[in-house]
């Protein structure tokens, strides 16, 4: 009777899969495929209104900047949470494994310090906008509907990294 566990074949966790991660990964990735199917859906609706009328949406800009900087913050997220984040493989392949888990602390340090600056200074100019009572130039939308993501989606990337973190170096799996 063959056992269902993993075997030296089929490594339980690698580099690039996600089985540590409590919080399903595909959350980001249907967030972030929904801001790319807006983006495309106002960007081709904004395309046929010039085409055939001349005119252009006016709220088409700022709904699709606002869409893709959150996109990337949610692909950032996916990416950190499957280990699928840049890193220079060619060199990193090449190290011995004790370099490796120190590149590997250096990455999640650093990408934590500037998640944490974005969530802090993100969170201080969103309280700004609320509390002057900023609007956009283009539809006069308060503009820290748009701003408040950012705070928010720093922090689900700083979790993601933490999660990484304590899977791969605490924890010692995806080696």
């Amino acid at each position: 009777m063959a056992e269902n566990g993993p075997t030296p074949e089929t490594p339980q966790d690698d580099d690039t899969g996600a089985e540590h991660v409590r919080v399903p990964v595909r959350i980001e990735e249907a967030l972030g495929a929904a801001a790319m199917a807006a983006i495309c859906l106002i960007s081709f609706g904004n395309v046929l209104a010039r085409y055939f009328t001349n005119y252009s949406f006016a709220f088409t800009e700022e709904f699709s900047v606002f869409l893709l900087v959150f996109m990337t913050f949610v692909g950032a997220s996916a990416a950190f949470a499957s280990g699928e984040h840049i890193r220079i493989t060619f060199f990193l392949g090449r190290m011995p494994p004790w370099l490796r888990w120190l590149c590997e602390v250096v990455t999640l340090i650093a990408t934590t310090f500037m998640f944490a600056l974005i969530l802090w200074y993100g969170a201080g100019v969103t309280y700004d906008e609320w509390y002057w009572g900023e609007t956009s130039p283009g539809l006069g939308n308060p503009t820290w509907i748009y701003t408040i993501w950012l705070p928010i989606l720093a922090l689900a990337i700083i979790l993601r990294v933490l999660g990484r973190g304590w899977a791969k170096l605490i924890r010692g799996r995806g080696r």
